[in-house]
């Protein structure tokens, strides 16, 4: 076993004990166990269960008995949190499992977790592990400690479940070290990509008609909309990035079919890449873990901008939506890297159109507390807001079957106008720190939300944009009905109804204040 701690390196190998002055760097080991001799069982909140594990040696193991119903045995390990401040991490290590039964919740099942606390509040990081019986296979996933961390822990075992687990192999490594203090910034207004007061519109879908895209630029007074290259969904092991690109090259036909649709409705577009590129479920190959991959991604992003740089109606080219890197392999960018590369590949072209970033942890607004502006001339910022998730997609899937009514209590928070605004903070002081304009891709909430609530929570935020002088696009017009204004508050209704409902009052009411591009 080998562990860091304290100010210096301390490593506890077999039998040996050595100090060392060791600075941090990316790849720096911070624990490691193959649960090999005594050092292997020190330091968990009690003594290990070992028995055989991979390749000879040994492996710890959990067990909860099916007839005794689900339950929760499990191991704690204390972590070194204040050296590591700052720092996201690679956590890797080889699990098995048998006859794991179904979790209550998702976030329940096998536990490979390293939760840290702080004054600013607690986080979950756990590698996400299969129900059911599978061999030994490999997890990674990524921790990041807060800035403010006092404690920082690992947890292996199971969680409300019945079943057997087996670990074996762990190891905690330093993926990215602390970002250092912000540069100093540009005085001035900010780049914001156009010269309009504001965008506001949706996001829409390449299968959207041409007649709605009419009626929303000229009827509803949209000056923006969100056009998703998305459905690329390659299964099981398959992997064929010529595939993807004659995916990706049906997709861009049908949005410069709608381009002059747009022009003549005047909104500008939003080139979104929902799909990366990559392959199946159980490829292995994915945006953070393949090299042809990320070079795919800077390829076709160079290859898009060639193909728009003469286009006055796209307003920008959003570079991943809701990019989730999780565990990205020391060899590989991290998103903030690959966004920066990408977007210099543009760069190489396009020097006109806007290029909008949005942070890791899915557009979170909290990813841009790990971020820093990437190094390219005119780039906009951008979160996705749908804050707090149990509200605002309450119904869409099993796991969000409880009602919440906003404002009001949701997850145990009280949940109001000043709330959202404080879910909203990173994004403020991100713009504000580093003198940027943000741009609000996505935001919404579920239509059947109790008691009208969809309609206060669109209210509020749209409120808090405005106020901060952001653009925004409503998710999404004329898209799944789940999200339509144009449908009413009862989830059995599944057609538009006659009359305006107060999300649809609402969303046209802030377009109706929209200026229209001049188009030279």
């Amino acid at each position: 076993m080998r562990i860091l701690h304290g100010i210096g390196t301390v490593l506890l190998l077999v039998g040996v004990a050595a100090q060392a002055q060791e600075p941090l760097a990316v790849g720096t080991v911070v624990y490691e166990n193959d649960f090999e001799g005594e050092q292997a069982l020190s330091g968990w909140s009690r003594k290990p269960t070992l028995v055989p594990g991979r390749n000879g040696g040994k492996a710890i193991f959990f067990e909860q008995p099916k007839e005794k119903g689900p339950g929760t045995p499990f191991l704690r390990h204390a972590l070194p949190a204040e050296r590591l401040r700052g720092c996201v991490m690679n956590l890797s290590g080889w699990i098995r499992t048998e006859d794991v039964s179904k979790p209550p919740n998702t976030w329940n099942g096998v536990k490979y977790m390293a939760p840290s606390e702080g004054p600013g509040g607690k986080q979950y990081p756990q590698a996400k592990v299969t129900i059911g019986t599978l061999p030994w296979h490999r997890v990674v996933f990524a921790a990041r400690i807060p800035v403010d961390a006092t404690k920082w822990d690992l947890h292996l075992g199971l969680e409300s479940v019945t079943g057997k687990v087996w670990f074996d192999d762990l190891r905690i490594i330093v993926r990215k070290l602390p970002l250092g203090d912000p540069k100093p910034v540009a005085t001035g207004p900010a780049y914001r990509g156009h010269e309009l007061p504001r965008l506001r519109g949706a996001m829409v879908s390449d299968n959207v008609s041409l007649e709605s895209l009419a009626t929303f630029g000229s009827e509803w007074n949209a000056n923006l909309v969100r056009w998703q290259l998305t459905k690329w969904k390659p299964k099981g092991k398959e992997f064929d990035l010529a595939a993807y690109d004659r995916w990706l090259e049906g997709k861009l036909a049908l949005l410069d079919a709608a381009l002059p649709q747009c022009r003549k409705s005047g909104m500008y577009v939003v080139v979104d890449l929902h799909s990366k590129p990559g392959g199946g479920p159980d490829s292995g190959k994915s945006l953070f873990n393949s090299k042809e991959c990320q070079d795919r991604f800077i390829q076709n992003w160079r290859k898009m901008a060639l193909r728009y740089r003469d286009s006055d109606v796209v307003w920008g080219y959003d570079l991943a939506n809701e990019p989730n890197e999780q565990a990205v392999d020391v060899e590989l960018m991290d998103w903030q890297a690959l966004a920066e590369a990408a977007a210099k590949a543009i760069r190489e072209v396009d020097t006109r159109h806007a290029i909008i970033v949005e942070p890791a942890a899915g557009g979170n607004p909290n990813g841009l507390v790990g971020f820093r502006p990437i190094d390219v001339p005119n780039v906009v910022y951008s979160v996705h807001m749908y804050l707090p998730h149990s509200f605002t997609h309450q119904g869409v899937r099993g796991q969000w079957s409880k009602q919440y009514t906003y404002p009001g209590e949701i997850g145990g928070k009280h949940w109001d106008k000043a709330r959202l605004e404080q879910a909203l903070k990173p994004a403020i002081d991100f713009q504000k720190t580093f003198n940027v304009h943000m741009y609000i891709g996505e935001f919404s909430a579920i239509r059947w939300a109790p008691d009208n609530s969809a309609h206060r929570y669109l209210r509020d935020c749209i409120d808090i944009f405005e106020a901060h002088g952001w653009d925004w696009t409503y998710h999404a017009y004329r898209e799944w009905t789940g999200w339509s204004v144009e449908h009413s508050n009862d989830r059995e209704q599944g057609k538009p109804t006659p009359e305006p409902n107060d999300r649809q009052r609402l969303l046209r009411g802030w377009l109706k204040r929209n200026q229209k591009p001049r188009w030279e």
